[in-house]
C-alpha cells in the first residue's frame, strides 16, 4: 500500500476543481496529509471526479516514460470506477494534421494515458477512458491482471489510439468492455502469454490483434496462449488479426478466436506476415526469416463483410522454403457481404491447415470431413476456458 501511495505522489490534485491534472501542475501533494491511512485495509479513495489532461501539447511540463498516468511496481493495485469516473486525455490537438508542427515543438512525445509497469495482481474496472493522445491503456511486464467493464472512446481517425496494449505480460484476463478507437481495440504484443479476452464490443477500430511482433529485422519476439471469444466487431477495419513484420523471428502460437460476430467489417479474418505500418519504407526488409504463426483456430464466425476479402492469409516462406503459417484451422465460418450484389473472395499464400463448414470456401486449406476424419488427429482447437482464473 505504501508503494501505491508513493505512486500517487505523481498525481497533482488541482484544488479548485474535482479534476486531476497530471504533467501540468508543478506541485505535488502527499495523500497521507489528506487523511489516507495506507494500512492495506482502509479505502483511501475518497476523492471522486474526472481526471483531465492539459488541453494543448504546449501545456505539458513533462511526460515521464511517455506516459500521463504511470503506476510502476505496485502490487495488489485495485482501481475501480463508476459511471462518473472518467479519464480524459484531451487528445484532439495531438492527432490533427494542423497541429503537428505545434506538437513537434512541445516538450513531450505523444503520451499514453494510463500505463502499468511491473504491477502484479492488478484489477482495473468501471472507468471511462476518452481521447488519449496515444494508446489509452498500456499493460507492461505485469502478471495476474483483470480488466473489466471499461468504456474506451476515441474517433476512428485518431491515429495510434489503441484501447488496451499488452506487452511482456502473463495471465491477463480482459472481459466485458466497450472499445471504440482509431487503432486496435486490443493489441497483444511481444512477450505475452496466457491472455484471455471475452465479451468485447469493438468498433470503430482495427480489431483485436496479436502483434505486431518482430518489428526490427531479425528481432525475436513471442506470443502464446491467446484466447478470444464472444466478441463483436462493428464497422472495424479488421476483426481477428495476427500481424508480424517481415524479417523478424520468434513465434505466435496457440491462438483461438471463437464465437465472433461481424457487422460490416473490412477484413474479418487476417494473418499478415508482411505487416508494415506505413511510418517507414519497408522495402529494405529481407525475408530470410519470419515469425512463425502456428496452431491458430478461427471458430464460429458469423456476420457481414464491408469490403472484398473475407479471409486473408498473407504468409511468408523462410529462406529454406519452409512455410511460416502452420496448422491454421477454420470451422463454422459464415461471412456474407453487406452488398448482396458484391462477390467476396479469399486470399491465401504460404499457409497450411484445415477447413470445415466454411463460407466462403478457403481453397488453400484442406477440407476436413468430421465423419471421415473422425480417427485422425484433431485440428488445433483449444479449450478457450482452460486458462481462465
Amino acid at each position: 500500500m505504501r508503494k501505491l501511495l508513493a505512486s500517487f505522489l505523481m498525481v497533482c490534485i488541482f484544488t479548485t476543481s474535482s479534476n486531476f491534472n497530471v504533467g501540468y501542475c508543478q506541485e505535488t501533494f502527499n495523500v497521507l496529509d489528506y487523511g489516507a491511512v495506507g494500512d492495506g485495509q482502509t479505502d483511501d479513495a475518497e476523492i471522486l471526479g474526472k481526471i483531465v489532461a492539459p488541453k494543448t501539447p504546449q501545456e505539458w511540463k513533462e511526460c515521464e516514460q511517455e506516459s500521463w498516468l504511470l503506476f510502476s511496481e505496485v502490487n495488489n493495485l485495485i482501481i475501480n470506477g463508476n459511471e462518473t469516473g472518467v479519464i480524459n486525455g484531451n487528445g484532439l490537438p495531438w492527432w490533427t494534421e494542423v497541429n503537428k508542427s505545434k506538437v513537434e515543438k512541445s516538450k513531450c512525445h505523444r503520451p499514453k494515458a494510463l500505463r502499468f509497469f511491473n504491477c502484479n495482481d492488478l484489477q482495473l474496472s468501471g472507468l471511462t477512458h476518452v481521447d488519449s493522445p496515444k494508446g489509452h491503456i498500456s499493460i507492461l511486464n505485469c502478471t495476474n491482471v483483470i480488466v473489466s467493464n471499461l468504456h474506451i472512446i476515441a474517433p476512428d481517425d485518431s491515429e495510434n489510439t489503441d484501447g488496451i496494449d499488452i506487452n511482456m505480460s502473463r495471465h491477463v484476463n480482459i472481459h466485458d468492455c466497450i472499445i471504440g478507437t482509431g487503432d486496435d481495440c486490443i493489441a497483444i504484443k511481444g512477450g505475452s502469454v496466457l491472455v484471455n479476452v471475452a465479451n468485447i464490443a469493438c468498433g470503430p477500430g482495427h480489431g483485436i490483434s496479436v502483434g505486431s511482433i518482430g518489428e526490427l529485422e531479425g528481432a525475436y519476439e513471442t506470443v502464446a496462449e491467446v484466447y478470444v471469444r464472444n466478441c463483436t466487431f462493428n464497422g472495424t477495419m479488421n476483426g481477428a488479426r495476427i500481424k508480424t513484420w517481415p524479417g523478424g523471428s520468434g513465434y505466435a502460437k496457440n491462438i483461438s478466436y471463437d464465437k465472433i460476430t461481424l457487422i460490416g467489417v473490412q477484413n474479418p479474418i487476417i494473418i499478415d506476415q508482411n505487416y508494415c505500418n506505413g511510418e517507414r519504407d519497408c522495402g529494405y526488409i529481407t525475408s530470410n526469416s519470419a515469425v512463425e504463426v502456428s496452431n491458430v483456430a478461427f471458430n464460429d464466425f458469423r456476420g457481414t463483410l464491408a469490403d472484398e476479402h473475407a479471409i486473408t492469409f498473407d504468409c511468408s516462406k523462410t529462406a529454406d522454403g519452409t512455410l511460416a503459417c502452420l496448422n491454421i484451422n477454420m470451422k463454422q465460418i459464415n461471412i456474407t457481404s453487406i452488398d448482396p450484389e458484391k462477390e467476396i473472395s479469399v486470399l491465401c499464400k504460404n499457409v497450411n491447415g484445415t477447413t470445415e463448414d466454411t463460407s466462403p470456401s478457403v481453397h488453400c486449406l484442406q477440407a476436413r470431413n468430421p465423419t471421415i476424419d473422425a480417427d485422425s488427429p484433431d485440428a488445433y482447437s483449444p479449450d478457450p476456458y482452460a486458462y481462465y482464473f
